[in-house]
Protein backbone atom coordinates (compact mmCIF):
# COMPACT_ATOMS: atom_id res chain seq x y z
CA UNK A 1 0.00 0.00 0.00
CA UNK A 2 3.24 2.28 0.91
CA UNK A 3 4.79 1.44 -2.88
CA UNK A 4 1.44 2.30 -4.37
CA UNK A 5 0.88 6.05 -2.61
CA UNK A 6 4.65 6.50 -3.45
CA UNK A 7 3.85 5.98 -7.01
CA UNK A 8 0.72 7.90 -7.04
CA UNK A 9 2.50 10.80 -5.39
CA UNK A 10 5.62 10.66 -8.34
CA UNK A 11 2.53 10.61 -10.87
CA UNK A 12 1.05 13.69 -9.50
CA UNK A 13 4.47 15.47 -8.77
CA UNK A 14 5.36 14.62 -12.52
CA UNK A 15 2.16 15.80 -13.64
CA UNK A 16 2.53 19.00 -11.66
CA UNK A 17 6.07 19.78 -12.85
CA UNK A 18 5.28 18.96 -16.22
CA UNK A 19 2.22 21.02 -16.66
CA UNK A 20 3.97 23.97 -15.28
CA UNK A 21 6.92 23.44 -17.59
CA UNK A 22 4.07 23.73 -20.67
CA UNK A 23 2.97 26.73 -19.17
CA UNK A 24 6.06 28.43 -17.90
CA UNK A 25 7.19 28.29 -21.54
CA UNK A 26 3.60 29.10 -23.16
CA UNK A 27 3.25 32.35 -21.02
CA UNK A 28 6.05 33.62 -19.00
CA UNK A 29 7.04 32.73 -15.49
CA UNK A 30 5.22 36.05 -14.15
CA UNK A 31 2.11 35.02 -15.64
CA UNK A 32 1.24 31.39 -14.43
CA UNK A 33 -0.34 31.02 -10.84
CA UNK A 34 -0.28 27.65 -8.72
CA UNK A 35 -4.11 27.49 -9.44
CA UNK A 36 -3.19 27.58 -13.05
CA UNK A 37 -0.84 24.81 -12.71
CA UNK A 38 -2.99 22.38 -10.38
CA UNK A 39 -5.57 22.83 -12.97
CA UNK A 40 -3.49 21.69 -15.87
CA UNK A 41 -1.93 19.03 -13.99
CA UNK A 42 -5.10 17.81 -12.89
CA UNK A 43 -4.66 18.18 -9.58
CA UNK A 44 -6.37 20.40 -7.05
CA UNK A 45 -4.79 23.38 -5.80
CA UNK A 46 -4.48 22.33 -2.49
CA UNK A 47 -2.27 19.38 -3.30
CA UNK A 48 -0.21 21.42 -5.32
CA UNK A 49 0.51 23.30 -2.53
CA UNK A 50 0.56 20.50 -0.14
CA UNK A 51 3.96 19.38 -2.75
CA UNK A 52 4.66 22.64 -3.72
CA UNK A 53 4.78 26.26 -1.35
CA UNK A 54 5.75 28.54 -4.16
CA UNK A 55 6.53 28.70 -7.69
CA UNK A 56 9.91 29.35 -7.06
CA UNK A 57 9.68 25.99 -5.27
CA UNK A 58 8.13 24.60 -8.74
CA UNK A 59 10.85 26.14 -10.62
CA UNK A 60 13.47 24.54 -8.92
CA UNK A 61 11.84 21.23 -8.92
CA UNK A 62 11.98 21.51 -12.73
CA UNK A 63 15.63 22.12 -12.80
CA UNK A 64 15.82 19.51 -10.20
CA UNK A 65 14.49 16.92 -12.50
CA UNK A 66 16.19 18.32 -15.85
CA UNK A 67 19.45 17.89 -13.91
CA UNK A 68 19.08 14.29 -12.83
CA UNK A 69 18.14 13.15 -15.95
CA UNK A 70 21.42 14.72 -17.90
CA UNK A 71 23.29 12.85 -14.49
CA UNK A 72 21.71 9.28 -15.81
CA UNK A 73 22.24 10.09 -19.40
CA UNK A 74 26.00 10.56 -18.35
CA UNK A 75 26.51 7.80 -16.70
CA UNK A 76 26.48 5.92 -19.63
CA UNK A 77 29.76 8.23 -21.10
CA UNK A 78 31.81 8.22 -17.75
CA UNK A 79 31.39 4.33 -17.73
CA UNK A 80 32.81 4.12 -21.37
CA UNK A 81 34.46 6.93 -22.14
CA UNK A 82 35.85 7.76 -25.77
CA UNK A 83 39.27 7.44 -25.51
CA UNK A 84 39.90 10.82 -26.92
CA UNK A 85 40.07 13.38 -24.42
CA UNK A 86 38.60 16.24 -26.27
CA UNK A 87 35.57 13.88 -27.88
CA UNK A 88 34.85 12.49 -24.26
CA UNK A 89 34.56 15.59 -22.05
CA UNK A 90 32.59 16.79 -25.46
CA UNK A 91 30.65 14.21 -25.39
CA UNK A 92 29.25 14.77 -22.01
CA UNK A 93 29.00 18.34 -22.23
CA UNK A 94 26.45 17.86 -24.95
CA UNK A 95 24.14 16.26 -23.32
CA UNK A 96 23.90 18.50 -20.56
CA UNK A 97 23.62 21.05 -23.44
CA UNK A 98 21.12 19.21 -25.66
CA UNK A 99 18.61 18.60 -22.56
CA UNK A 100 18.83 22.25 -21.32
CA UNK A 101 15.67 23.70 -23.44
CA UNK A 102 13.56 20.51 -22.68
CA UNK A 103 12.08 21.56 -20.34
CA UNK A 104 13.09 25.41 -19.39
CA UNK A 105 13.54 28.51 -21.89
CA UNK A 106 16.29 30.83 -21.24
CA UNK A 107 14.02 33.14 -19.89
CA UNK A 108 13.03 30.52 -17.06
CA UNK A 109 17.25 29.43 -16.94
CA UNK A 110 17.89 33.04 -16.11
CA UNK A 111 15.19 33.33 -13.49
CA UNK A 112 16.64 30.12 -11.62
CA UNK A 113 19.56 31.30 -11.71
CA UNK A 114 18.64 34.98 -10.30
CA UNK A 115 16.74 33.32 -7.56
CA UNK A 116 19.79 31.19 -6.70
CA UNK A 117 22.06 34.40 -6.35
CA UNK A 118 19.80 36.98 -5.10
CA UNK A 119 18.94 34.98 -1.60
CA UNK A 120 21.97 32.83 -1.09
CA UNK A 121 20.84 31.33 2.40
CA UNK A 122 17.71 30.01 0.88
CA UNK A 123 16.49 26.43 0.39
CA UNK A 124 16.32 27.52 -3.19
CA UNK A 125 19.57 28.75 -3.29
CA UNK A 126 21.13 25.76 -1.55
CA UNK A 127 19.29 23.13 -3.62
CA UNK A 128 20.51 25.03 -6.97
CA UNK A 129 24.34 24.55 -5.20
CA UNK A 130 23.78 21.56 -4.72
CA UNK A 131 22.85 20.39 -8.16
CA UNK A 132 26.03 22.01 -9.47
CA UNK A 133 27.79 20.12 -7.16
CA UNK A 134 26.39 16.91 -8.65
CA UNK A 135 27.27 17.77 -11.98
CA UNK A 136 30.70 18.56 -10.92
CA UNK A 137 31.34 15.51 -9.72
CA UNK A 138 30.21 13.73 -12.58
CA UNK A 139 32.63 15.43 -14.61
CA UNK A 140 35.13 14.82 -12.29
CA UNK A 141 33.84 10.85 -12.53
CA UNK A 142 34.64 11.28 -16.13
CA UNK A 143 38.34 12.84 -15.36
CA UNK A 144 38.57 9.54 -13.53
CA UNK A 145 37.85 7.07 -15.78
CA UNK A 146 39.68 8.92 -18.40
CA UNK A 147 43.00 8.37 -16.22
CA UNK A 148 42.02 4.73 -15.72
CA UNK A 149 42.40 3.58 -19.36
CA UNK A 150 45.52 6.18 -19.71
CA UNK A 151 44.07 8.80 -21.56
CA UNK A 152 44.24 11.62 -19.15
CA UNK A 153 47.50 12.55 -16.79
CA UNK A 154 47.37 10.10 -13.59
CA UNK A 155 49.33 12.91 -11.79
CA UNK A 156 46.16 14.94 -12.00
CA UNK A 157 43.51 16.24 -9.36
CA UNK A 158 40.76 14.61 -10.89
CA UNK A 159 38.23 16.56 -8.50
CA UNK A 160 40.26 19.79 -8.85
CA UNK A 161 39.77 19.59 -12.85
CA UNK A 162 36.01 19.01 -12.55
CA UNK A 163 35.81 21.97 -10.92
CA UNK A 164 37.94 23.41 -13.24
CA UNK A 165 35.91 22.05 -16.35
CA UNK A 166 32.23 22.77 -14.83
CA UNK A 167 33.31 25.86 -14.40
CA UNK A 168 34.07 26.49 -18.02
CA UNK A 169 30.96 24.73 -19.01
CA UNK A 170 28.67 26.62 -16.27
CA UNK A 171 29.90 30.05 -17.66
CA UNK A 172 29.64 29.17 -21.33
CA UNK A 173 25.96 27.97 -20.19
CA UNK A 174 25.42 31.66 -18.49
CA UNK A 175 26.47 33.22 -21.59
CA UNK A 176 24.20 31.22 -23.60
CA UNK A 177 21.17 31.72 -21.51
CA UNK A 178 21.80 35.39 -21.30
CA UNK A 179 21.30 36.15 -25.22
CA UNK A 180 17.95 34.95 -26.69
CA UNK A 181 19.59 35.15 -30.41
CA UNK A 182 22.67 32.73 -29.25
CA UNK A 183 22.14 29.34 -30.87
CA UNK A 184 22.96 25.69 -29.44
CA UNK A 185 25.07 25.07 -31.87
CA UNK A 186 27.20 28.10 -31.65
CA UNK A 187 27.27 27.19 -27.64
CA UNK A 188 28.63 24.20 -28.68
CA UNK A 189 31.25 25.71 -30.88
CA UNK A 190 32.75 28.01 -28.14
CA UNK A 191 32.34 24.91 -25.97
CA UNK A 192 34.01 22.86 -28.20
CA UNK A 193 36.63 25.19 -28.44
CA UNK A 194 37.92 25.03 -24.93
CA UNK A 195 37.30 21.58 -24.48
CA UNK A 196 40.09 20.79 -26.93
CA UNK A 197 42.23 23.45 -25.41
CA UNK A 198 41.90 21.72 -21.78
CA UNK A 199 42.77 18.32 -23.25
CA UNK A 200 45.71 19.28 -25.00
CA UNK A 201 46.47 19.58 -21.19
CA UNK A 202 45.21 17.02 -19.24
CA UNK A 203 45.73 14.08 -21.93
CA UNK A 204 48.68 11.60 -22.41
CA UNK A 205 48.60 11.66 -26.31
Amino acid sequence: MTGLRERQKADRTRRILEAASTLFRAQGYDAVRIEDIAAAADVSAGTCYNYFSTKGDILLAIVTMEVEEVIDAGRAVVTDPPADVAEALDRLIRIYYDHSLLYLTKELWRRAIALSVEAPDTPFSQRYLALDAKLTAQVSDLVVALQACGSARRGLDAEALGGILFAQLNQAFIAFVTQDAMPLAELHRTSRRATDQLALLIGTG
